[in-house]
């Protein structure tokens, strides 16, 4: 049977690497500083905190359309609270390397971190969605790591809580315009993702999967093409202006507006067609994008 660790604190992870935690919520460290406690092992851990790792990756230099793009220099890996990781078999003379941030979430209690979180999509990406930087993104990240490092290591007062959650919040506002600049490399990619997207939409409701399954959600889609849904509507939203709902839910009803003129089919029977459990839910949605119900529609049509 798989046993799975529990990491509660921060120092559940600090002590892990033989690493001094430098404040009970947060702590910034270089892992190659520590050396691995291989008495306990466990086949996952699961987190419940933040953690930010800034991997070593010599030698990965990525390659999209017709140009390299130098990342060899490291890749961010982002988890959050509740997020499992899969360990595996680890050797005894493992040497850990590259650089860590964790914080707690009751270290944002109060803030305004506290209330943008949820915009930071990237904490629930998929391993093979990381971000890969370049040699001066990683020194910025470095340095912000530095700075929360030497506020960790002053003595602690009034000002010590605001001004560590800032540079948190500084450094994840610089990785969202790194992915950003991530997904504009990775276009001709994207533009792949976002065609087979829009043609299995279409499928997923012409063909009656919609009636068995139930109206197209994001997850499925993400799922076909093996992204996370945070990720997958993240590169539609930026590729098209559009999320990926929107689209889903525009589709629905240009195919509605084509059934709509088969006199013979009810309201009903068309919102079943389209996967909606309540024809109540069609009718409402269909209002709130043409500006008149089903019936309305079908009389001026």
């Amino acid at each position: 049977m798989a046993l799975t660790k529990d990491l509660i604190k921060v120092d559940d992870y600090c002590s892990k690497f033989n690493l001094s935690t430098l404040h009970p919520l947060v702590s910034v460290h270089d892992l190659s500083e520590g050396t691995l406690d291989g008495r306990e092992h466990a086949d996952a851990v699961r987190y419940h905190f933040y953690g930010i790792f800034l991997k070593q990756g010599e030698g990965c230099i990525l390659r999209y359309g017709r140009q390299n793009y130098d990342y060899q220099d490291g890749t961010l890996v982002f988890l959050a609270p509740g997020q499992v990781v899969h360990v595996g078999h680890i050797d005894a003379s493992f040497k850990p390397a590259g650089h860590a941030l964790l914080f707690h979430p009751d270290l944002l209690w109060g803030t305004h971190l506290a209330k943008t979180m949820t915009e930071y999509s990237f904490f629930s990406y998929l391993s093979h969605e990381a971000l890969h930087i370049s040699k001066k993104e990683r020194q910025l990240v470095l340095d912000l790591f530095d700075k929360i490092r030497t506020e960790l290591s002053h003595g602690i007062d009034k000002h010590s809580k605001e001004l560590v959650v800032a540079n948190i919040e500084l450094f994840l506002k610089y990785c969202m315009r790194f992915y950003d600049r991530q997904f504009i490399t990775r276009e001709k990619e994207n533009l792949g993702v976002i065609q087979r997207f829009e043609i299995s939409l279409i499928s997923y409701i012409q063909t009656g999967i919609a009636k068995e399954l139930g109206t197209p959600s994001v997850s499925y889609f993400a799922e076909e093409q093996n992204l996370s849904s945070n990720y997958f509507g993240d590169l539609v939203k930026k590729e098209t202006g559009k999320s990926a709902n929107d689209h889903i839910q525009d589709q629905l009803i240009e195919i509605a507006k084509q059934k709509i003129f088969d006199s013979e089919k009810t309201v009903s029977e068309i919102a079943y067609e389209l996967g909606f459990k309540y024809p109540q839910h069609f009718t409402r949605l269909f209002k709130k994008k043409m500006g008149k119900t089903p019936n309305e529609y079908r009389m001026l049509n």
